[in-house]
């Protein structure tokens, strides 16, 4: 026996060295950093509305920001609708940075939809409908419903059962009794059979706190009741106070959607047979559904809707943004589309960016301003971003690399930026990270001077390499 005991002692000994349990570091999610990650707003003083010159991750175009803070009043006014706002300037001076805040600006509740001039050129669809699609995608609609609901916290679940009308043995639900309770009483509800389904898929429980809509029988789980929160030392539940007033009451529910949504769900045919379901679900790796126009009886029909539905005050219309990168790739059919989309009644707001001076407008051998029809430019406001000094290069950089958590030397700083300023803000601000990579390999958490020289000698930016290629014939030697 006491053999047997040591060999227990020496397996369980044996068994806690091959089972180890790590401590997790950090659970803490990690973003990733994109082009415009630091873009917090316009950074403007509140009460004047000047440009601070460095502000929300944004530096220096005082004037082009301060010009973008009135589009903004504007569009929160809602006296912007089917205009457009054009922004002009050489590569790498801000635009589509100046855009975006103009995004932030207006919140998330605002439809923001950015897209490139190359987009629309599809081989499924029309350029005009891809367009169109997008313009409907920057228009919101805020949709107020009074809606009667049972809300309260799961106080029981009664099953009533009867025998199987077919036949049998077996016996099925005729209804379900559930008792619900806020702070001001309760109430036993009767309730469809179908009713209970939907709760079984939501998993509901005694002591949950539930709404069930009146009109539609549909059941949502909004979470666990604050009475029960200690019941457990460790559970991944949402708790939820009791509801106050009574059981049934009336509940003003808000819904934002686009109409490019209320398009969609119409489009797509309602309802499907079971035998449709599975053939389709059997050639789902095979069978890729083709991207579809939607009609445009369609979409009167659904503005006639929409106009109802605001004129009875259910609804708001939230017109938002539009952004159009690289306008100029655009030909002359989507120009004279986009000036009837702008005189319709319900229309975003739109914002043009462009890099080109005087060029042909595509599809023509006309040369116009930015590439652009005369005629579509009378509609929009024309705003400028201007080439940026080198001081404002050395800051936009230093925030770059306090987003990009990176440590920087202040002559490394100023080395980066007269690269920046001989070559591109957009260069200088790629070679941040491999001189942060070049840093680490020495040893160094620090970038110095000499890594960012290194760097700018191992890569070429555009026009050293443009001036390579200009000196050579043929290859490269």
């Amino acid at each position: 026996h006491i053999k047997g005991y040591q060999k227990k002692l020496v397996v369980l000994k044996y068994l806690s060295v091959l089972m180890k349990i790590d401590e997790v570091q950090s659970t803490k999610r990690e973003q990733r950093v994109a082009a415009h990650t630091h873009i917090k707003g316009l950074g403007l003083d509140a009460n004047t509305g000047r440009a601070f010159s460095i502000a929300s991750g944004l530096v220096g175009q005082e004037k082009a920001r301060e010009a973008a803070g009135i589009v903004v009043e504007l569009i929160r006014l809602k006296k912007m609708a089917g205009r457009a706002l054009l922004l002009a300037g050489a590569p790498g001076t801000g635009k589509t940075a100046l855009a975006l805040a103009v995004a932030q600006e207006l919140g998330p509740k605002v439809p923001f939809c950015p897209i490139v001039g190359s987009e629309v050129y599809s081989s499924e669809i029309k350029k005009t409908e891809v367009l169109m699609e997008n313009f409907r995608r920057a228009i919101g609609l805020r949709i107020r419903e009074q809606k009667e609901v049972y809300e309260g916290e799961v106080t029981e679940i009664n099953l009533e059962e009867i025998a199987n009308p077919l036949g049998g043995y077996g016996r099925t639900i005729s209804h379900v009794v559930l008792g619900l309770r806020t702070n001001k009483g309760s109430k036993q509800l009767r309730l469809d059979p179908s009713i209970y389904e939907q709760m079984q898929r939501e998993k509901v429980n005694v002591g949950d706190v539930i709404y069930i809509e009146a009109s539609t029988g549909a059941v949502k789980r909004t979470g666990r009741c604050d009475h029960y929160a200690g019941e457990f030392d460790l559970e991944a539940e949402d708790y939820v106070p009791l509801p106050k007033g009574d059981v049934h009451k009336k509940k003003e529910v808000t819904q934002d959607v686009t109409l490019h949504d209320l398009d969609v769900a119409n489009a797509r045919p309602q309802s499907m047979s079971p035998s449709d379901v599975g053939l389709m679900s059997s050639m789902g790796p095979f069978h890729k559904q083709k991207k579809t126009e939607i009609t445009e009886k369609l979409r009167t029909e659904i503005n006639r809707v929409v106009n109802r539905y605001i004129d009875q005050g259910v609804a708001e219309l939230v017109p938002g943004v539009l952004f159009i990168d690289e306008i100029h790739m655009l030909d002359i059919e989507c120009f004279t589309y986009l000036n009837r989309a702008l005189e319709s009644s319900i229309a975003p707001i739109v914002i043009f960016a462009t890099n080109r001076g005087v060029c042909t407008i595509r599809g023509t051998d006309v040369i116009s301003p930015h590439g652009i029809p005369i005629d579509l430019l009378d509609r929009m406001l024309i705003l400028r971003t201007m080439q940026y000094s080198l001081a404002e290069i050395i800051d936009i950089l230093a925030i770059r690399a306090e987003t990009e958590s990176l440590q920087i030397a202040h002559d490394a700083l100023g080395a980066i930026g007269n690269i920046g300023a001989q070559t591109s803000v957009r260069y200088a601000g790629q070679v941040l990270t491999p001189a942060s990579v070049l840093a680490r390999t020495y040893g160094r958490e620090q970038i110095d001077i000499t890594d960012v020289e290194q760097v700018n000698e191992l890569f070429k930016d555009a026009k050293a390499s443009a001036a390579l290629l200009h000196s050579s014939t043929g290859y490269l030697a």
